[in-house]
């Protein structure tokens, strides 16, 4: 490949305020060259083994509860936290490879699980939504109350990302230094036409989704039997409808096109005034990188970082016996640039 190709298939739109350069153009695996191949082998395949995480368990003010893994790096270091993505975990692959390159680092990181999502199911009603990021502060405010003097970070992955991308929008007073969101669905409606839309690989994309959330949505049903309608929960056949059954009843919604249209974080791009990088690819089988609206790259505080290839949250480089995974590593480059302008003694911003 020469490097003109391989020119063509990073465009990084960079403020000038906030200049970022990737490390290195993507380049997908031989491989793995199709986005269902990156988006399944990353999803399957990946995590690496973690030393020194250990779980906590923050009881919250409605008597429910939010699990939290973590490590910890210098007094002063960078704290880093993550945000899943839809039916993920703290378990996950990229939630992993992310944890592992920022303890490298010596920062501290803290990977939240959304409500029913570390393996044990949550005790209200309400678990978590795409837009529903209420957790996410209440977990920033606990940090607060910790005393930590070094940057802090968040980083979001697929419906992670648009959660955080809203909450940024929303709360422009929020103590966050710096931000990063990788393979967002910032049109919630767009996304889930292409999930319960036809094909094969739509079908193997949406039973991988719904079957848990349908799990979890019956098991609701039996605690609440008079806030949620189980045979309708069982009759859905696609994202939708399932959305339309739990999601937007649980969350104060009138239908699931309300849910969608509130929720979506591609509207409320503009508002953002924290340095950002978005990176998304334009395969992405589930939420291209052409849902981003063109808007979105005259806000100064975005940087935005498109690839024509990497399926979602894949971005899988090398081979498949020794992957590399691009776009966590550009999600550290580009913090580790805003840490290096809050260098603070014991921490390493490389």
């Amino acid at each position: 490949m020469n490097s003109l190709t391989k020119c063509l298939l990073t465009r990084v739109n960079s403020p000038p305020n906030v200049p970022f350069q990737v490390t290195h153009p993507f380049v997908p695996s031989r491989s793995l060259p199709s986005p269902h191949a990156q988006t399944l082998f990353a999803s399957f395949a990946r995590g690496p083994k973690l030393a020194g995480v250990w779980r906590e368990r923050w009881e919250t003010d409605d008597n429910d509860f939010i699990d939290v893994d973590r490590i910890e790096g210098g007094p002063n270091a960078p704290v880093l936290v993550l945000l899943h993505g839809l039916e993920g975990s703290s378990r996950a692959g990229y939630i992993r490879e992310t944890l592992h390159l920022a303890g490298l680092r010596g920062w501290s990181a803290l990977a939240l699980n959304f409500r029913s999502c570390s393996g044990e199911p949550n005790r209200q009603l309400a678990s978590y939504c795409a837009g529903d990021y209420r957790d996410v502060k209440w977990c920033l405010s606990k940090l607060d109350q910790e005393g930590r003097t070094g940057p802090r970070f968040a980083v979001g992955f697929s419906l992670g990302g648009n959660v955080l991308l809203k909450l940024l929008a929303d709360e422009p007073g929020l103590s966050l230094t710096a931000a990063a969101a990788v393979s967002v669905p910032y049109d919630l409606a767009a996304c889930t036409a292409r999930l319960d839309g036809r094909g094969l690989f739509s079908f193997l994309y949406r039973q991988w989704f719904l079957y848990p959330l349908k799990k979890k949505g019956l098991h609701k049903a039996r605690q609440f039997p008079t806030a949620l309608d189980a045979a309708a929960i069982r009759a859905a056949r696609g994202i939708y409808a399932f959305d339309d059954a739990v999601t937007a009843k649980v969350f104060g919604f009138a239908c699931a096109r309300e849910y969608y249209a509130r929720s979506s974080s591609g509207p409320l791009l503009r508002h953002i005034r924290v340095p950002t990088l978005l990176i998304s690819a334009e395969d992405d089988p589930l939420a291209p990188a052409s849902m981003l609206p063109l808007e979105a790259r005259e806000n100064p505080a975005l940087t935005v970082v498109t690839t024509r290839q990497g399926g979602h949250v894949g971005f899988v480089e090398g081979s498949w016996r020794a992957p590399h995974y691009w776009a966590e590593q550009q999600v550290l480059h580009f913090l580790a640039s805003i840490a290096a302008r809050h260098v603070l003694p014991g921490v390493m911003p490389r």
